[in-house]
């Protein structure tokens, strides 16, 4: 047997004994992740290159196996026992990739005697999960409690405070101390992880603190919330109202039985204030963005965009500009052929415009146990390999403070619903108020199957009015109506949504 093929069975060999994979032989004892793919595919390296992985792996064999990481878990809820069982289901596969185990050794959770299906009985058990992130039986806290104040915050404080990582798919605790966090994390040498609390199972963190190089972020937008896609993809399907689709979200475990923080756009803001510190080197800011929720969307104005080629998706976006970062979430006329407009269901996406790359579109599941905990798990791999990047992308430090450009600024088309008194002169007084602001209408729609009465009772003498304007500002339309208010030609408020090019 030749030199060189002694070479390559040895190499089989050492990678067959201990599971690895080529790509792991490669980075970590040949210094090359490819050296093994062209290994096989007949490269032949030379004497000196293969004495030195010999020698490699004759230290790789001799040295003493990597201790444990040792996770410490506070929240047993649907996440938090997903992770639990993901971790003891999967250990050995999961050493196979590290070259050190992962084990959860502790748990924290208001009711130890609830059944999880999953078995802690080995586990130390800790009431308090502040104990538990101090505690010197774990390596690295994950925080699954939620809540931005309270026992989440003090927990992930004292962790970081010690040098400890910390994991946590917290938006709330992130949009409201991210930058804090951060910087006790630096300040600490301690890593923060935080993956699982934007778009569930979407590695959106990932890419925007590793994947993007030098590239700037110019737009990012997206569908953020489960529970206001599903709603919106079954009132587009099917003719049911909003307040029915709610309910059978709850049913079906999709809302809450409170479900405000989720229809009223909340939840979708703290998601995208955490994206824009990301995105454009900022401090976080979740009280600098304009909100509206899903609640006011009719079964009319979704025939109407149907009819029209738009789907209607609640969007959360940010942008820079020469005056600063917009952020607004709100419900968003967009076209069918866009790929955003075929994210339904409980799926989320996540659409970043950089000067490098157009538009990147990442889409899947964005909520539920296996996706968020998946998530939860690639952080804890990425501290188990030792990878380390700032939390917020950037260190803390360099973080620019958030200026916020005004909405007014914003300048697109809209759909403006109006439930108009059936009186002479009602069209041509608000077709001059529109004309006065400067504003174009593109079409017009009245039609009986379009009746909306959410102004009060039915009343015959009442037409549902829906415009549809060329690109203007937000500023013009919101005068415009509140003159046509004034005039008292129209009942109840205007629905006022906005169409997006994407």
């Amino acid at each position: 047997m030749s030199d060189i093929q002694s070479f390559r069975d040895t190499i089989e060999s050492f990678i067959a004994a201990r599971g690895w994979t080529p790509t792991r032989f490669g980075r970590q004892i040949a210094g090359d992740p490819l050296f093994v793919f062209d290994l096989r595919e007949g490269r032949e390296p030379r004497s000196e290159t293969r004495q030195r992985i010999l020698k490699a792996m004759q230290d790789a064999a001799e040295a003493p196996p990597a201790p444990p990481l040792r996770i410490g878990v506070a929240g047993l809820g649907n996440v938090g026992a997903t992770l639990v069982r993901i971790l003891q289901r999967d250990g050995e596969e999961l050493t196979r990739k590290l070259g050190r185990s992962v084990v959860v050794t502790a748990v924290a959770a208001r009711s130890r005697s609830k059944d999880r299906g999953i078995d802690i009985s080995g586990l130390a058990w800790f009431d308090d999960p502040v104990a538990l992130a101090k505690s010197d039986g774990i390596d690295l806290f994950v925080e699954l409690i939620g809540g931005e104040d309270g026992p989440a915050l003090a927990a992930v404080r004292a962790a970081l405070e010690i040098g400890r990582p910390v994991v946590t798919a917290n938006k709330a605790l992130l949009a409201r101390h991210g930058v804090a966090l951060a910087r006790l994390a630096e300040e600490n040498a301690a890593q923060l992880g935080f993956e699982a609390a934007v778009a569930g199972g979407i590695p959106v963190i990932k890419t925007l603190r590793e994947g993007l190089g030098s590239a700037r972020v110019a737009r990012v937008y997206g569908i953020m919330n489960g529970t206001c896609n599903y709603i919106l993809t079954r009132m587009g399907n099917e003719v049911i109202s909003f307040d029915d689709c709610l309910k059978d979200a709850q049913r079906l475990g999709y809302a809450e039985a409170d479900p405000t923080f989720d229809v009223g756009g909340f939840d979708t803001a703290h998601k995208l204030a955490i994206l824009s510190s990301l995105c454009f080197g900022c401090e976080i800011a979740p009280d600098e963005i304009f909100v509206e929720g899903i609640t006011s969307i009719t079964q009319a104005d979704i025939k109407v965009a149907g009819d029209l080629g738009y789907k209607i998706k609640l969007l959360g976006i940010a942008q820079r500009s020469p005056e600063g970062i917009e952020q607004r979430v709100h419900p968003t006329l967009v076209s069918k052929s866009s790929a955003i407009a075929g994210v339904d269901g409980v799926l989320n996406a996540v659409a970043l415009e950089t000067d490098h790359v157009h538009e990147l579109l990442l889409a899947g599941p964005g909520a539920g146990g296996p996706p968020t905990a998946s998530s939860v798990l690639s952080d804890i791999l990425d501290i188990a390999r030792g990878n380390r990047v700032p939390p917020l992308g950037v260190p803390s430090q360099e973080l620019v403070p958030y200026r916020q450009a005004p909405m007014k600024a914003h300048e697109g088309g809209y759909y403006i619903r109006l439930n108009a008194r059936d009186v002479p002169g009602a069209f041509a007084a608000i077709a001059s108020r529109m004309g006065a602001a400067g504003i174009s209408l593109e079409s017009v729609i009245q039609r009986p199957d379009l009746r909306v009465t959410d102004a009060g009772p039915a009343d015959a003498s009442i037409r549902t009015i829906v415009l549809l304007t060329h690109s203007t500002l937000e500023q013009s339309v919101r005068e415009a109506l509140a003159l046509i208010a004034a005039d008292g030609f129209i009942v109840g408020q205007p629905q006022l949504i906005r169409i997006e090019s994407l």
